[in-house]
């Protein structure tokens, strides 16, 4: 099986099923990341599969100096400004889909939770782009500081204070709805 750099440099050397399996695996969520970034899902899979068009075509060198997510993400992003530059259209906005629930929740939890959901959304919404971008791959992709701070091409320091200033931003914009979440 391998890890997804293995996975990658046996692609290089010929084995296609190496490139398949990194699609099967990254390509729900690469969509959703990039769904953050321009606010249309059809858009977002149309990058996710030019994402993975770059691999096999341009086949970048994967350096191994931060982890293949990492790699991967950031050129999607670089998909993504690609493309928005191209035709001018900037929107950064995270999708219902990003929040998923258990199925062994009663009914009445299931309902509550997806009020809750909607609203997060909507407030995630009145975010800034680049508050939405930061909470997107903190709290659903799960990437680090280190991580976002190279996708992002910035400082940890700066994601750190942006981590800060988008949950204080959703925190006052949920409270501004009379909605109080717990996990802030």
């Amino acid at each position: 099986m391998g890890n997804d750099a293995d996975r990658y440099r046996r692609y290089l050397d010929g084995d296609d099923n190496g490139l398949i399996e990194i699609i099967e695996i990254y390509h729900e969520g690469l969509t959703l990341y990039l769904n953050s970034i321009v606010n249309n899902i059809c858009l977002a899979e149309e990058l996710m599969q030019d994402t993975f068009v770059r691999l096999a075509v341009k086949k970048p060198r994967f350096n191994g100096r931060q982890y293949f997510k990492t790699w991967l993400y950031s050129i999607a992003k670089h998909c993504a400004i690609d493309y928005m530059r191209k035709n001018s259209k900037i929107s950064y906005f995270p999708i219902d889909e990003a929040f998923q629930m258990s199925d062994e929740e009663d009914i009445e939890r299931n309902y509550l939770r997806e009020e809750q959901k909607i609203e997060l959304h909507k407030a995630i919404k009145q975010l800034k782009p680049e508050y939405a971008q930061v909470l997107y791959l903190k709290h659903f992709e799960d990437f680090d500081t280190a991580e976002i701070a190279s996708i992002m091409k910035k400082s940890k320091k700066q994601v750190g204070d942006l981590l800060y200033r988008a949950k204080n931003a959703l925190k006052a914009e949920l409270e501004k709805e009379g909605i109080v979440y717990e996990k802030l």
